[in-house]
């Protein structure tokens, strides 16, 4: 089971782990075997190995320029919801919202990641 707080304590993570160089805290949020979908038509991204090459090829970097917002909307079990608000530029040339789904194991990290991505102008693609 997972509490409201270590859900919220793991997005703190989350971000900060993006806004560092490389990927090495990943093994922190992510169990070895975790499954990562960018939305929920993508191919699933398996293991931890996969999911930090995804990570490096999604960034800009770690000086990357965003805000991130984000509201635990449901906690049951080992699964949460979270409702992301997200704009990279300053000032924001791009932003989007976001629903993950997440799944945590005994010790907190991530076993499943799904994003449900919507941008501004494009519903629920960026182009």
């Amino acid at each position: 089971m997972v509490a409201r707080s270590q859900v919220t304590k793991w997005i703190a993570d989350y971000e900060l782990a993006w806004r560092t160089p490389g990927t090495a805290s990943l093994r922190n949020l992510f169990t070895g075997d975790a499954s990562y979908q960018q939305t929920p038509y993508d191919a699933l991204i398996a293991g931890l190995i996969d999911i930090a090459s995804m990570w490096e090829e999604e960034r800009e970097g770690p000086d990357e320029v965003f805000t991130m917002t984000s509201d635990v909307v449901a906690v049951e079990g080992d699964t949460a919801v979270v409702r992301v608000h997200v704009e990279y530029g300053d000032p924001a040339g791009q932003e989007y919202l976001d629903l993950w789904i997440l799944r945590f194991d005994a010790d907190g990290r991530c076993a499943v990641f799904e994003e449900w991505p919507f941008w501004p102008e494009h519903g629920r693609s960026p182009g």
